[in-house]
């Protein structure tokens, strides 16, 4: 097929014109009301952003392009023998707005392939870290490591056509996201396995290379990271990680200093660091029942003393979506088919069958249903991946699908830096109270 970066300059035409076209006829209309109680709650709600590559709907959940979550697991190309989509299928649905072919998923991974290389300095600025430093700390300063290879930093010192921002920006994006593996991995085996290394395998997918440098070559690991991937990419543009990484970049910061600020929102807990608390309140949870598969009633009873200690039931409940995650419900069909005899996947799903009744009763939440860190921990755990406090790493590598992709559209678009306006409560007091 056509090389990648020319494809994608066939879009940038009539994508603009379609903007152009539609904001002439409705660029006036309101889209919502903003409520007062909105702008102390964390805008909740509030229309303000435009994400082409998924959306979020309440009752149906995630959306790629529009397509669902069960509809790209029959579409998206796969690894040869394999069940589970490849990551980079989504990434091209997203950026190009168009199913891939297996040749269009080959060609992405070749791409991404001959970019890998990690410069040698990366490794040296995480080794001067001390190891216990966390994770995320160290992921994002790998990233900022990465950032001395910026095209699109040279290019716009240089001088740069703003209408070809793109093209830097894309050259940046393929990079990074060629690279994030190895940096993850790294410190995967830096912080876990005594800086004991795997060099990458430039013949296995961006999927199965990360499974392999990371120290698991079980064609199941491989398979689960694929669907890991696939399904944590995206998640439309309100969520901290993906609104963080547009606005970073809005003021024509690149993709390194973008990413890595998105990043440090994804590593906050109430944003992509619950995926390690989930699985922490579980087995702290199983300890203090006695251990084993406790029973229906036990686990009821520990939810509702976390409750009434004022915490939280992490997992449980989201922004937006008013069901069960299908996020969750991809990640408990793979244990199904895997490990349903796993004892910790049997307390992760009598977990599911007591938690949202009681929420449900207590009115503790509008969603007392399970989102996608609920279930997440509990695979990896079954395949030895045990250190929990590195699981917003994983998130983070796939988050940089759909976040980076967007970020090569806000270039190609023009689309300007973000500056709400704000106000003081005293002004509303007087606007308000008169």
């Amino acid at each position: 097929m056509e090389n990648l970066k020319q494809h994608f300059s066939t879009k940038i035409d009539s994508a603009a014109a379609e903007i152009k076209d539609f904001l002439a006829k409705h660029g006036d209309k309101v889209v919502g009301e903003v409520k007062i109680s909105q702008l102390y709650g964390g805008m909740r709600g509030v229309k303000a952003l435009i994400t082409e590559t998924s959306k979020l709907d309440p009752a149906e959940g995630i959306r790629f392009r529009g397509y669902s979550i069960p509809e790209l697991q029959d579409l998206l190309p796969k690894a040869p023998g394999g069940n589970e989509p490849l990551p980079e299928g989504i990434f091209y649905l997203m950026l190009f707005d168009e199913l891939p072919t297996p040749e269009a998923v080959q060609a992405v991974t070749k791409e991404w392939q001959k970019r890998a290389e990690v410069p040698a300095h990366v490794f040296k600025v995480l080794d001067a870290l001390p190891t216990d430093t966390h994770p995320m700390t160290q992921f994002v300063s790998g990233i900022m490591a990465l950032r001395t290879e910026s095209e699109f930093h040279t290019a716009y010192r240089d001088g740069i056509n703003k209408k070809d921002y793109w093209q830097p920006t894309f050259e940046d994006v393929m990079n990074l996201i060629a690279r994030l593996p190895q940096v993850a991995a790294y410190i995967y085996r830096r912080t876990y396995h005594n800086g004991d290394h795997i060099a990458p395998d430039p013949s296995l997918d961006w999927g199965g290379n990360f499974a392999h440098m990371l120290g698991f070559n079980d064609e199941e690991f491989r398979e689960l990271m694929r669907i890991y991937l696939t399904i944590h990419s995206d998640h439309e543009g309100g969520n901290v990680s993906g609104h963080t990484i547009h606005l970073v970049g809005s003021a024509l910061s690149d993709a390194y200093q973008s990413f890595a600020a998105g990043m440090n929102g994804l590593a906050g807990p109430l944003h992509g660091l619950a995926n390690q608390e989930v699985i922490r309140w579980t087995l702290a949870m199983r300890d203090e029942l006695g251990g084993g598969l406790p029973t229906k009633d036990a686990i009821e009873a520990y939810v509702r003393k976390t409750l009434d200690e004022g915490k939280v039931i992490p997992g449980f409940g989201h922004a937006v979506l008013r069901k069960t995650d299908p996020r969750y419900t991809a990640q408990r069909e793979f244990a199904l088919k895997h490990m349903p005899e796993d004892e910790l996947f049997q307390l992760i799903s009598r977990i599911y069958e007591v938690v949202p009744n009681v929420l449900q009763e207590l009115g503790k939440v509008k969603n007392p249903w399970p989102n996608v860190d609920a279930h997440s921990g509990q695979l990896l755990m079954h395949y030895g991946l045990t250190e929990y406090d590195f699981y917003t790493v994983l998130f983070g590598v796939s988050r940089s699908l759909g976040t980076l992709a967007s970020l090569i559209w806000d270039r190609a678009l023009g689309m300007p830096i973000e500056r709400p306006g704000s106000t003081t409560t005293k002004l509303l007091k007087e606007e308000y109270d008169a």
